[in-house]
């Protein structure tokens, strides 16, 4: 399905999004693959049980047998029988600042991926296309390096205390007054962590008698966010505004389940870029369902903030709208800023009711004044306020590398998902044997990729997912699409059957499909 929306005037510029229905054939063929593994997997578990082949997995202890079971055996099937084969794709460890490119520790298994042994090898230059440095801000050398090291060595690592004690240090409330004036806010306030950030302050904001509508695919912080609140939750498919609406209006007509009293609060839950889809929410649409049906927004910028809009400012700024409009306003400093740690931003009184109701800010520990350092060094070379352009160049540089890698992939004939804007790439791999075997080859080719299977996506669905950077040169893109092409020829991931035509004179953001056979 492709979406060329423009919708009333919702939108100012076109927001173009793709995903192409999985293959009959392929669908087939993975089903097939994972029912295989299964099989084999009962057979491995049944020469286990009787000794034939040795059990290296976690077990209940002879003498506890009689217990009630702390660990579920069966919970960990796929664990055991399928993730360990391709284990190797993931949790590698790298020995480098995750720049452009990184240094990673070589590591071997002789045991099928139970145990790993380092080799004492490091393979350098490894071009890194899997960590969230949207910007490039995560480096070893310069402004905000210095900046950092110089706050260090005045302040210390770390704070030892809460905000609300002895933690509130006065770089802490230049942090605050300066990401509320780089999101267009009244005010904000930070946070240590940024899965705590939602997951600690959602409880904060609804409970008992409130509604949450929540997207099909947001994060594990929001769901548990939600979980945790008491609110009753209830599930939109993702970025479908149809669906929404009608959730909306049967809140409204019906009201709370039995008593039919009017929910306390209504609040929709989205995020700016999806981190697996690589598409992004249709926000001009959210808020006027919004204003329409007398609801609250609270938008989650984890990967949008710093790698959307002109301004670097994410999806608001992206699509030209007011900041007033969106009444909680979350992200984190993990990805564009290359720190730690999250904020919310929105009205004075949001935001002086949360430093005293929020269990993230009575009860965890201030944030590292180095960190702290990092980010604000960041922000202001993203505002210009350092006296140069070099964070303006940065943002135009990732919507450059973003727009041109994705043409390629899709030029090539990979089935690749979301929005042509989004710098989060998903390339589709389906077959459970292709995780394992995609990421390997990359990394023969000195190319870092993360892959990704059930149950981060649908069991169907698996897929490598690219990252892309404001700091990767066109040499590095040139190269690992060279890559990806062999590696794609190879593996026959090639399945789309709408391939792009690559015409020399074509406009840079223009798209043009030609239909092939299947």
């Amino acid at each position: 399905v492709n979406h060329i929306v423009h919708n009333g005037g919702l939108y100012k510029r076109p927001f173009n999004e793709a995903f192409e229905e999985t293959p009959m054939l392929v669908a087939v063929l993975t089903y097939l693959g994972y029912g295989v593994l299964t099989l084999f997997g009962y057979l491995r578990d049944f020469m286990r049980q009787w000794k034939i082949e040795k059990c290296q997995n976690a077990t209940e202890r002879e003498e506890q047998k009689d217990f009630v079971p702390l660990y579920q055996d069966f919970e960990n099937f796929y664990t055991r029988n399928l993730y360990m084969r391709i284990r190797d794709s993931w949790n590698r460890p790298i020995c480098s600042v995750p720049g452009a490119k990184v240094d990673m520790m070589e590591r071997v298994s002789h045991d099928y991926n139970w145990t790993f042994t380092y080799t004492g090898r490091v393979i350098k230059g490894v071009i890194n296309m899997g960590s969230y440095n949207y910007l490039g801000f995560a480096q070893k050398a310069g402004t905000c390096q210095k900046a950092a090291a110089k706050v260090l060595s005045q302040y210390g690592a770390g704070v030892c205390s809460t905000r609300q004690e002895m933690g509130n240090l006065d770089k802490h409330e230049e942090l605050e007054k300066l990401v509320a004036r780089f999101l267009g806010v009244e005010s904000a306030m930070t946070y240590g962590m940024g899965f705590a950030t939602n997951s600690m302050n959602i409880p904060a904001l609804v409970g008992k008698g409130c509604l949450i509508l929540s997207d099909e695919l947001n994060h594990a912080s929001l769901v548990l966010g939600a979980r945790l609140s008491g609110a009753t939750i209830r599930i939109f498919k993702h970025n479908n505004m149809q669906s929404l609406e009608k959730l909306l209006k049967d809140a409204i007509v019906h009201g709370q389940p039995r008593t039919r009293r009017p929910w306390k609060k209504i609040l929709i839950l989205v995020e700016g870029i999806y981190s697996m889809e690589g598409s992004i929410v249709r926000l001009p649409e959210v808020i006027a369902l919004k204003k329409k049906y007398k609801s609250y927004l609270y938008l989650d910028e984890a990967h949008s903030i710093g790698a959307l809009g002109p301004r670097g400012r994410g999806v608001v700024d992206y699509f030209g709208l007011n900041p007033e409009d969106v009444d909680v306003m979350m992200g984190t400093f993990t990805k564009s800023f290359g720190a730690a740690g999250g904020y919310i931003g929105g009205k004075k009184e949001l935001i002086d009711y949360l430093r005293i109701c929020s269990h993230s800010a009575v009860y965890a520990t201030s944030m590292s004044p180095p960190v702290v350092e990092q980010i604000i060094t960041s922000v202001k070379c993203i505002m210009g306020e350092d006296g140069a352009t070099v964070g303006k160049a940065r943002v135009q540089q990732l919507a450059e590398n973003t727009r041109y890698f994705r043409r390629r992939l899709k030029e090539m004939g990979f089935i690749i998902y979301g929005n042509e804007d989004s710098p989060i790439v998903p390339l589709m791999l389906y077959m459970p044997a292709k995780i394992g075997a995609f990421g390997r080859e990359m990394l023969k080719r000195n190319i870092g990729v993360v892959v990704v299977g059930f149950p981060a996506t649908p069991i169907i669905e698996s897929r490598a997912r690219f990252c892309l950077s404001a700091t990767h040169t066109k040499e590095m893109l040139d190269r690992t699409l060279k890559e990806v092409d062999e590696v794609g020829d190879l593996l026959q991931l090639k399945y789309s059957r709408h391939r792009l035509v690559p015409l020399l004179d074509r406009p840079f953001d223009e798209t043009t499909y030609e239909e092939t056979e299947d």
